[in-house]
């Protein structure tokens, strides 16, 4: 289980980053990631595992004018 913004997950241990964000259905064009309290470069998003017990904060950025 993870915690994924505030709410447990049971069915994303053991992903990738990449994989537990298509499956939420976030555009990683427009978000930032925090796992365990750091900030994850887009970078490294398809390399990085999520594990049981992590906390998943996902950010969506918001245009206006």
């Amino acid at each position: 289980m993870i915690i994924l913004n505030g709410k447990e997950k049971e069915q994303y241990s053991d992903l990738s980053l990449t994989d537990l964000l298509q499956r939420e259905g976030y555009d990683t064009r427009k978000i930032a990631v925090e796992i365990n309290g750091e900030i994850i470069p887009k970078s490294i998003y398809k390399g990085k595992w999520v594990k049981s017990g992590d906390r998943v904060e996902v950010v969506s950025f918001v245009g206006g004018g």
